[in-house]
């Protein structure tokens, strides 16, 4: 058998990256898990993108919601899946950055058995209200929760959440205490603010929208720097009165399998990212209060990193913990 020799070990070498996303076969198709519900607004956003990743790779791309078990059903579906590109999975920041801070038995690691592979899109809360509420902006809200008469209530869909993490730290800001009313499911969190059971919640439009277009929610504040295009008419929870340089956001990513090429995740990533500036994406993306993010790779691995200070926090402050 000849030799290989020096000239054609480093082509190979610099194939590699490629051979590694042709396999498996061209008909194969790709999956997509998500820890999302289906018809819920990241799940959407999964189909959406994976419409134009099958239009671009020429292959079915097929979306399998799988929501449950604070994500660990979808994810330990996929962490030891083939890790030549055909399998990926949709989470947030909840699996990426809090879960790994708040669970004492965690059934994956985010930082050994994913691989970062791109930012879909990031969306900032609003603090919702009932729409007959009687607290009519920021600083009356404030106001009420320093009454220790009134015991001011928020709401949120789960304990060590995004939303009452952010709620709780709105009210450390605001040196205010009020009491934490959790929901099983986001639905039940909103029926609750629209009738008063709880005074209000973080929401963001893809979750709290349908009510506030209904009339039974209203949104005092944006949590974040500037205001939403979409509701250019709410202004930003600094601008309202409330406590500055409070941003209340979450963001949603594409992870592929332990043991995924580097080069694998790259040629996603940049998949990814070309669907996202295209327009009818944005337009669809808006629709939901989502604001496309392309970006590196790097840009996934930064936002885990960043938010698991941010919540670390907040978790050993109030003293979150789940078995």
């Amino acid at each position: 058998m000849p030799s290989i020799t020096r000239r054609t070990a480093g082509l190979l070498a610099l194939a590699a990256p490629f051979m590694a996303w042709a396999q498996p076969a061209a008909d194969q198709p790709v999956r997509i898990t998500t820890v999302f519900p289906t018809g819920s607004g990241p799940d959407v956003v999964a189909r959406i993108v994976g419409e134009k990743l099958q239009a671009r790779w020429g292959r079915s791309v097929i979306i399998d919601a799988k929501p449950g078990g604070a994500g660990m059903v979808a994810i330990n579906g996929v962490k030891g899946a083939a890790s030549n590109g055909s399998e990926l999975v949709v989470v947030d920041v909840g699996n990426m950055s809090i879960n790994p801070l708040i669970f004492r038995k965690l059934s994956y690691d985010p930082d050994k058995d994913l691989v970062p592979v791109a930012v879909l899109y990031k969306t900032a809360f609003f603090v919702a209200v009932g729409a007959s509420s009687p607290y009519k902006n920021i600083q009356e809200l404030m106001a009420g929760a320093a009454d220790q008469r009134k015991q001011l209530t928020f709401g949120s869909n789960a304990v060590g959440g995004p939303i009452h993490l952010h709620s709780e730290r709105l009210a450390h800001a605001a040196g205010v205490e009020m009491v934490h009313v959790p929901f099983k499911e986001i639905s039940q969190l909103y029926a609750a603010v629209a009738t008063g059971e709880v005074d209000w919640a973080f929401g963001s439009i893809a979750s709290a929208g349908p009510l506030v277009r209904a009339g039974k929610l209203r949104l005092l504040a944006v949590a974040d720097r500037v205001r939403s295009p979409a509701l250019p008419d709410v202004p930003t929870l600094e601008g309202a009165g409330g406590p500055k340089d409070l941003y209340a956001s979450t963001w949603v990513a594409l992870m592929a399998p332990r043991g995924t090429p580097a080069a694998t995740a790259a040629e996603i990533n940049k998949a990814v990212n070309e669907a996202l500036v295209l327009p009818d994406i944005k337009e669809k993306f808006a629709n939901f209060g989502f604001v496309p993010s392309p970006g590196p790779v790097q840009q996934v691995v930064d936002l885990m990193q960043d938010d698991r200070a941010r919540y670390g926090e907040v978790v050993k402050r109030v003293k979150v913990s789940v078995d």
